[in-house]
């Protein structure tokens, strides 16, 4: 096993029956489609509030998780797992919706600001640092920044949802590169798309 590589992949989402399938919860839809893949069931954990699994992967073990904190309030739950479990902010990967991404694109990097999003900038707050690592998922712009809000909380097009899910299977498919270590060779897969 890595000692550089992910041993956390945090979803980021809001939680509720309401909130299935939006555009902001374009982070919980990779931690499920990985614990589906994986036949692993995500529960609630009351003391890291939020839903969590764990994944025995050949690279090494990998936890999953998706806070049920709302959005705004991401970083209580994965403080509380990183402090758990000791983990250093650099063997994290949060995945999250991405405004300044077009549709069905991924990137991956580390580090960096919150560029305004409410569950990175809480999360950097909560660990104390930004040495995480990000997946942003692309969703696009509505166009205006009055219509955001409405636009990351209503559910995408058939097309644009084929191709965040699209995207997410991308992300997927990195597994093995990103439990080892490789993140070079995980950019260079996802930056291609």
């Amino acid at each position: 096993m890595s000692d550089s590589g992910i041993q956390l992949i945090v979803g980021l989402g809001n939680p509720g029956a309401q909130y299935a399938g939006t555009r902001h919860n374009a982070g919980y839809c990779l931690v499920e489609r990985i614990a589906e893949r994986s036949a692993v069931e995500l529960r609630p954990e009351a003391k890291f509030y939020g839903l969590m699994g764990r994944v025995n992967h050949p690279e090494g073990d990998l936890r999953l998780l998706k806070p049920t904190t709302f959005m705004n309030h991401s970083g209580r739950s994965v403080a509380a797992v990183c402090r758990y479990f000791d983990l250093e902010p650099s063997r994290v990967l949060i995945a999250y919706d991405e405004l300044d991404l077009p549709v069905g694109t991924v990137k991956l990097k580390q580090g960096g600001g919150h560029a305004g999003h409410n569950g990175i900038r809480d999360s950097i707050a909560a660990l104390g640092s930004r040495d995480f690592w990000r997946l942003r998922i692309g969703i696009g712009h509505p166009g205006s920044k009055e219509q955001v809000i409405g636009y990351v909380l209503s559910h995408p097009s058939r097309a644009d949802s084929d191709a965040i899910l699209a995207a997410v299977d991308e992300a997927e498919g990195c597994l093995p590169e990103l439990l080892a270590g490789d993140f070079q060779r995980a950019m260079n897969h996802l930056h291609r798309r």
